[in-house]
């Protein structure tokens, strides 16, 4: 059980880089942007960055994966880093210089052609993103968790604290002494350009930090080991291109499949406003996401030197079964406590509350998959993964497609959670044929249906009294936790001796 200790450690550690970031940006910097923004300007802010998530795992085409599998596998991991990071500076460098030279055809495709400075700023940050991810990769594959924990809070800390100085700051001081200094550097016309503005700056000082890790040995590039790299990490693009497909074509597809009701003066203000609530709404999910991502930064390298241990295949199986666990855990602790967690978003952003339990089932499921997908990253069968992410990604887009025009964002919703059941089921299914791992199916099955089971009877019971009704909540997650305990108690103690 020693392994999990350290496991659990090194999430607690990376968790300080990405989940205190992301609790930040959650706590302070959604409620900031739904109290601040109307829902059309928040949703400038949801589809922009959607983008922003396809380029980048474009752009990175699936070499961070890439560079922990090669740093375990050859001799000279300077040279594997050195290549790793030259491919993506060279093509990063590529799609900025098209973008630029482009950027008015793209800016009227996506209809902002009167705002094409919103383009540039989000190509800078997505390239700054792109040629970050390998040196981000080395800290974690060299388990130098403190200076990756240290620039990621920069990072943060420099977003929140810009968006702060112009979107209150400036303006007060502005509206108080309209002669004041501030006028120089503050324009009431760039207003949600500053979300951007505030996240370019955080990733250029970002970057600066990350230097001399770029430069700790000599840089030298590996032709041969390219293509041997880029051949492992070909179907890894697939993954991620399909994967966040999976994750944000929703909040693109939104624009162009909704129907306007009768009566709306403004289609394009009612668009977007209805995609600012639904990522809004979505953002109340983030506690899963965080989970996720935390876990996912240090279970990757962790997957791939436990391969090497004896009875690897028991423990990716008891992973899988203490990760529901947790995750479930977050899918109760948000959904029972709802009346509490919606006030982190603005009042008229609340009414898509409806949908959040979907977008957390949704999430635990993703994380689900990340668990089972070990199998073809060991195989180095990862076309197999790009096959379920398409699989996926057709799920996502066909759904969205049909019936977004119906149900608008809610429709969104339930073909996320649909997407990620169906991923988890075939990778299952398929991962059993190459690598036999005993995954504890009915108990996680039982896991799921209590915790779903809980949070409907929960929904149904409406005491007048909020007190009374946040008393009873809190007595249906102890019961979810007694039961867990109970089943799971021998494990636990083994774990806590060993």
């Amino acid at each position: 059980m020693n392994k999990f200790k350290k496991l659990a450690g090194q999430t607690a550690i990376y968790g300080l880089g990405t989940i205190v970031p992301r609790l930040l940006n959650y706590l302070l910097l959604t409620p900031f942007y739904t109290y601040i923004f109307a829902q059309g300007n928040y949703g400038i802010v949801t589809e922009l960055y959607a983008y922003v998530a396809f380029l980048v795992v474009i752009l990175t085409y699936g070499m961070e994966t890439t560079y922990f599998r090669f740093a375990e596998k050859e001799e000279n991991q300077n040279q594997v880093f050195s290549t790793a990071f030259i491919s993506l500076l060279f093509t990063t460098s590529i799609f900025i210089i098209l973008t630029l030279f482009f950027l008015h055809p793209i800016a009227n495709s996506i209809h902002y052609e009167n705002n094409s400075e919103y383009i540039i700023w989000m190509i800078l940050i997505v390239g700054l993103d792109a040629i970050s991810a390998v040196p981000f990769a080395k800290l974690r594959q060299q388990n130098k968790a403190l200076t990756f924990v240290i620039i990621k809070l920069i990072n943060v800390v420099i977003n929140i604290g810009l968006n702060l100085f112009f979107l209150k700051y400036c303006p007060k001081i502005l509206s108080d002494n309209p002669d004041s200094i501030v006028q120089y550097i503050y324009s009431e016309n760039i207003g949600v350009g500053y979300a951007f503005i505030s996240n370019l700056v955080a990733s250029i000082i970002s970057f600066l930090f990350l230097i001399p890790i770029i430069f700790s040995s000599k840089l030298c590039f590996n032709f041969p080991l390219l293509k041997k790299m880029l051949h492992y990490t070909y179907p890894l693009l697939i993954v991620g291109v399909a994967g966040i497909m999976n994750e944000h074509a929703d909040k693109i597809l939104l624009k162009h499949f909704l129907i306007i009701p009768d009566g709306v003066v403004n289609s394009k203000d009612y668009i977007m406003s209805q995609i600012g609530v639904y990522g809004a709404v979505y953002k109340l999910a983030v506690l899963m996401t965080i989970f996720i991502q935390m876990f996912r930064y240090a279970a990757e390298p962790f997957f791939f030197a436990q391969a090497k241990e004896k009875n690897s295949n028991k423990t990716y199986a008891d992973l899988l079964t203490y990760f529901t666990i947790f995750g479930l855990l977050i899918f109760l602790s948000v959904t029972l406590y709802m009346d509490v967690v919606k006030y982190f978003i603005g009042p008229e952003y609340r009414v898509g509350l409806d949908i959040v339990p979907i977008i957390l089932l949704a999430n635990l499921f993703l994380g689900i998959y990340y668990n089972l997908s070990v199998w073809y990253k060991l195989k180095n069968l990862t076309k197999y993964g790009a096959i379920i992410a398409i699989l996926g990604a057709i799920i996502t887009v066909g759904l969205n497609v049909i019936f977004i025009p119906i149900y608008g964002y809610i429709a969104s919703a339930w073909a996320t959670l649909i997407c990620y059941v169906a991923m988890v089921v075939v990778s299952y299914l398929w991962g059993q044929r190459y690598m036999k791992i005993p995954y504890s199916v009915s108990k996680i099955s039982i896991y799921l249906i209590l915790a779903i089971a809980i949070y409907i009877f929960s929904d149904n019971i409406h005491p007048e009294s909020k007190l009374i009704s946040l008393s009873l909540n809190t007595l249906y997650l102890l019961i979810f936790v007694v039961f867990v305990f109970a089943i799971e108690r021998n494990k636990l103690y083994k774990f806590k001796i060993s």
